[in-house]
């Protein structure tokens, strides 16, 4: 046996003790969360060595989602079940009101048309339909606050006018409606 082959022989030795002696340690390692599972000639076939995770660990990313679907999940159950109950409380008009709320909507066109006028170019379908929702729970709020009006002087029957202005003054004054003229100010540098 010449010197080159009795030195590769040695070395392959030492390398195969090496590989047995990091195999079993990380087998003995039990809280180790990777582990190398494949014969000594596929540890060395990849330059790179990436670690696989054992099935015993769960993804987190996954779990978290999967928790997350469900919490949404059970608040949406119970405010179906809130909704549910309010709604079976409500007297004979309460009733009626909603239900117009309900099926209340604003052309879908006319708010397309009024967004093309202010902004200059086109508006997709979608940006129309939240449009739509966000005007249609604004006069909601306008709605309420002018029924509180009207509960305040003491008056029934429909809302009027009046009572509309004064709720409109009223949000206005609590800042939960901008103002109508917006002030431009000239500044010279």
């Amino acid at each position: 046996m010449d010197s080159d082959s009795f030195a590769n022989a040695i070395a392959t030795t030492d390398l195969e003790q090496n590989v047995e002696f990091k195999s079993e340690k990380i087998e003995a390692d039990s809280q180790s969360s990777y582990k190398f599972e494949g014969s000594k000639e596929e540890l060395f076939d990849n330059e790179i060595m990436l670690p696989n995770r054992s099935s015993t660990q769960v993804n987190p990313i996954k779990e978290r989602r999967e928790s997350k679907d469900k919490n949404r999940k059970e608040l949406e159950e119970e405010e179906r079940e809130k909704m549910q109950v309010l709604v079976s409380n409500f007297t004979e008009d309460q009733l009626d009101r909603y239900e117009m709320y309900r099926r209340a909507a604003f052309p879908k066109a006319a708010i397309k048309r009024i967004m093309q006028t202010i902004t200059g170019c086109s508006v997709s379908q979608n940006v129309v339909i939240a449009m739509s929702g966000i005007a249609k729970v604004f006069i909601g709020e306008i709605v309420e606050e002018a029924l509180d009006v009207m509960e305040a002087n003491e008056e029934s029957g429909p809302l009027q006018p009046k009572h509309l202005r004064e709720a409109v003054r009223r949000l206005r004054l609590q800042g939960q409606i901008p103002h109508g003229k917006s002030q431009k100010l000239f500044f010279r540098l």
